[in-house]
């Protein structure tokens, strides 16, 4: 059973486009000339009715105007969200090559901060094409460059833990999604309390405590469900069916996975939708044969 939870939790993470802890798009707070900032409002409200390729034509053109006037801020947030917006589409060398303006061809003195958090990027896009090496390699650039005390100390730290789970290394994934959850917390960054708990459930399904698991995930989604988060509202719920199947309440995992694709669907998230549906066929096709409900 251990073994099983370990394969499904690295399907699952490699299904998810943004698990556990990609930045949420970033708004411009500099002050921009008004057709960039009209053009970073249209690529947010399109990236938020999941559609893709009009979010990611304007945050190019919210780019284009903000390298335009050399608006560090600007360039910053739309370099961010362009990569972002890649990701979901499953651009990944697109997605590098979009924080190239922070990073490789950086043409101004960005602060240390936007740096991180294109590292930070940078190690998740590693991270979900299975590249440890480079995803622990840009972890470490984005704490060096955060300095202390670090805004984003809390979603590094849940990077490097789900780069534990997936190495097998449970206690070091646990240690560091607790880290995150107090770096988080003393930041009140929901977001990444939620990422940090549903880090700590999947480090529980891991280890066959199904008890565990369903208190932080429980927890993660009654913050994702606040937030209106979809991918990690699912994320949650697929979690919690997990957790149910190691208790032995397979009617209660088939409620959650369904719920899962509900979600995904209504998102119109084609990969969550997918993993939803093979783990209801998997319940499925399992049914009538014996359990061994956790002790």
């Amino acid at each position: 059973m251990r073994r099983l939870a370990v394969a499904l939790a690295c399907i699952l993470l490699a299904a998810c486009a943004q698990a556990p802890a990609p930045p949420a798009p970033v708004p411009s707070t500099a002050v921009q000339p008004t057709a960039a900032m009209e053009a970073n409002r249209r690529g947010e409200v399109s990236l938020r009715r999941g559609e893709l390729d009009s979010a990611a034509l304007n945050y190019r053109e919210a780019l284009r105007l903000s390298l335009a006037v050399e608006d560090a801020n600007g360039i910053a947030a739309n370099t961010v969200n362009l990569s972002i917006v890649y990701q979901r589409q499953g651009r990944y060398e697109d997605a590098r090559a979009a924080l190239a303006p922070l990073l490789e061809r950086a043409t101004l003195a960005h602060a240390p901060p936007h740096r991180a958090q294109a590292a930070l990027r940078r190690a998740v896009l590693d991270l979900e094409e299975r590249r440890a090496a480079g995803a622990a390699e840009w972890a470490e650039r984005a704490a060096a460059w955060c300095g202390e005390p670090c805004p984003l100390a809390g979603a590094i730290r849940n990077v490097q833990g789900q780069l534990a789970l997936e190495a097998g290394r449970i206690d070091e994934a646990s240690a560091a999604a607790r880290s995150a959850l107090a770096a988080s917390r003393a930041a009140g960054e929901p977001a990444e309390i939620a990422n940090a708990q549903r880090l700590l459930g999947m480090a529980a399904l891991a280890a066959g405590d199904g008890a565990a698991a369903r208190d932080a995930l429980g927890e993660a989604l009654a913050i994702d469900r606040e937030l209106g988060i979809s991918r990690r509202i699912a994320l949650d719920l697929i979690g919690l069916g997990r957790a149910s199947v190691l208790r032995g309440e397979r009617d209660a995992a088939r409620i959650y996975y369904e719920r899962a694709l509900a979600v995904s669907t209504a998102d119109r998230d084609a990969a969550g939708s997918s993993a939803a549906r093979a783990l209801i066929d998997t319940l499925a096709g399992s049914a009538g044969q014996p359990q061994k409900p956790e002790k």
